[in-house]
C-alpha cells in the first residue's frame, strides 16, 4: 500500500505551528502520535523538525512568522488567504482534530471557526494571559476544547476559569540535559570546521551566543543592538567570538546583509560566526547569551547560561501593547518562572548597547552569582521535566473521544 493510499484511509490530526519555536515544541508530539495512534496521520503548517518527524506540510511555518501589530498589516491579505485554505482543509471531513501550537493571534481565531463545525480543537502552549491581555481567556474558552500547558503555575488559572487544561511539562526540559557539557558542545562545533571559530587553537576562548529571534522583523530590530553590544564586549574579552545560530536557512541572507551594513558598529567580521542550525550546541558551548525575549530565553536557562534579555519592537507596536496593558514586571521566561529578576532585561528604549554589554560583563565576572543562577535554573528545569509527548498525545486522543461522545 502506498503512503498516499494509506492516508486516504486514515484521518488527519492537523497542526498549525506559528514559528520556529512551535516547530521545536510540536516535533516530539508528532513522533509520539505516529507510535501511539498510527490510525492517524499528521499534517498542517509545519517546520523542518515536524517534517522530519513525519508531518505532511500543507504550508511552511515561516509563512506565519509575523511579529507585532504594525508589521502584520502588509501581510494581512496573504495570511487571510492562508487561513481560508486551512479552514477548507480542516472542514473537509477527514480531520479528527486541530492542534494549534502557540501563535494565538492566528490560531485562536482559526480554532474558534473550526470548533464550531464540530472538529475537536486543542491549543498547545497557553497564551500569556498571566502576563498581559487577560481578556484573552474568553477567546480561549470559545476556541479550544482543551489547553496543553507547558508551565505548572498555569493550571490553577484554567481551573478557576473552568476551562479544560492539562499540564504536560515543557519538552525542552527533557530534551536538554540537566547538566550541560560545554567542552563536548565546543568539540561538536569544532567538528563543523566553521571558518574563524578557532576552537582547536584556542579551546578556552570566550564564546558569546547572540540569539536575535527567528522572525525577520525582530531580527531587524534586535540584531543591530546585539552587534553594537558585541563590539563593546570585544574590547574587554580577549579572543572573544560571537555565535549567531540561524533558525531557518531563509534568514541567512538577512543576517549577512545586517552584518555588512553594520561594519562600523559591529565586532570585526571574523569574530561573528553564522551557524546554520545547531542552536543548542551554540548555547551549550557558550559562556553567555544575548537573547531576544521568547522561547530562546528558556532554552538559555535550561543550559544554565548567564544571559541578558532584550525586547524591542517598532515604536507604534510598543505603544499599542502598552495600551493593552501588562500585568507582570518581566518579559523573559526565566524571570517569570522564578518570580523574581534572576537575569537582566532591557525593554524598548532601555535596550542600549552600553547597558547591555555592561550587564553581560558583570554576569560573566560574578562567579558566586553564576553559581546561584545555576541552582535556580536547575530548580526550574526539574519543575518542567515530564514525559511531554506521551502526556500531550494522551490528552489529544482523550479530547477527540470526548467531543465525539458529545456529538453522538
Amino acid at each position: 500500500m502506498t503512503d498516499a493510499t494509506s492516508r486516504t484511509r486514515r484521518s488527519c490530526i492537523a497542526f498549525v505551528a506559528g514559528e520556529a519555536s512551535g516547530d521545536l515544541l510540536a516535533a516530539p508530539l508528532v513522533q509520539a502520535l505516529h507510535v501511539q495512534a498510527p490510525e492517524y496521520f499528521c499534517a498542517g503548517v509545519v517546520g523542518e523538525r515536524m517534517i522530519g518527524a513525519g508531518c505532511e506540510p500543507w504550508h511552511h511555518v515561516r509563512e506565519l512568522s509575523v511579529r507585532g501589530y504594525v508589521e502584520l498589516l502588509p501581510q494581512l491579505p496573504r495570511l487571510l488567504a492562508l487561513r481560508r485554505d486551512l479552514d477548507r482543509r480542516l472542514r473537509s471531513g477527514n480531520c479528527s482534530a486541530l492542534v494549534g501550537v502557540d501563535a494565538p493571534d492566528f490560531n485562536l481565531a482559526l480554532e474558534t471557526k473550526v470548533r464550531a463545525s464540530g472538529v475537536p480543537t486543542v491549543h498547545y502552549v497557553s497564551p500569556s494571559i498571566w502576563a498581559w491581555r487577560a481578556g484573552r481567556i474568553e477567546r480561549i474558552r470559545r476556541a479550544a476544547d482543551r489547553i496543553l500547558l507547558v508551565f505548572p503555575f498555569e493550571q490553577k488559572i484554567y481551573e478557576q476559569a473552568g476551562i479544560a487544561a492539562t499540564y504536560v511539562g515543557h519538552p525542552l526540559a527533557s530534551a536538554i540535559p540537566l547538566r550541560p557539557d560545554r567542552a563536548a558542545a565546543r568539540a561538536r562545533l569544532a567538528a563543523l570546521a566553521l571558518p574563524g571559530l578557532g576552537l582547536e587553537a584556542y579551546p578556552q576562548s570566550p564564546l558569546i551566543c547572540l540569539m536575535p529571534g527567528s522572525r525577520r522583523a525582530e531580527i531587524e530590530y534586535i540584531l543591530p543592538v546585539f552587534l553594537a553590544s558585541a563590539r563593546q564586549l570585544a574590547q574587554h574579552l580577549n579572543g572573544v567570538r560571537f555565535l549567531v545560530p540561524i533558525a531557518d536557512a531563509s534568514l541567512r541572507a538577512l543576517l549577512q546583509r545586517i552584518l555588512a551594513a553594520r561594519q562600523t558598529t559591529a565586532p570585526d567580521p571574523d569574530r561573528v560566526l553564522l551557524v546554520d542550525g545547531h542552536s543548542h550546541d551554540c548555547l551549550e558551548a557558550s559562556d553567555g547569551v544575548l537573547v531576544a525575549s521568547g522561547t530562546a530565553t528558556l532554552e538559555a536557562a535550561l543550559y544554565k547560561r548567564p544571559m541578558v534579555i532584550v525586547y524591542r519592537v517598532p515604536p507604534l507596536s510598543a505603544w499599542i501593547m502598552r495600551r493593552i496593558g501588562g500585568y507582570l514586571p518581566w518579559v523573559g521566561l526565566p524571570n517569570i518562572l522564578a518570580g523574581e529578576s534572576l537575569v537582566p532585561e532591557f525593554v524598548q528604549e532601555q535596550a542600549k548597547a552600553p547597558q547591555i554589554a555592561q550587564a553581560m560583563l558583570a554576569a560573566l565576572e560574578d562567579e558566586p552569582g553564576q553559581r546561584r543562577l545555576d541552582e535556580r535554573f536547575c530548580a526550574i528545569h526539574e519543575s518542567l521535566r515530564r514525559d511531554t509527548p506521551a502526556l500531550a498525545t494522551q490528552a489529544i486522543l482523550q479530547t477527540i473521544a470526548q467531543v465525539r461522545t458529545q456529538h453522538a
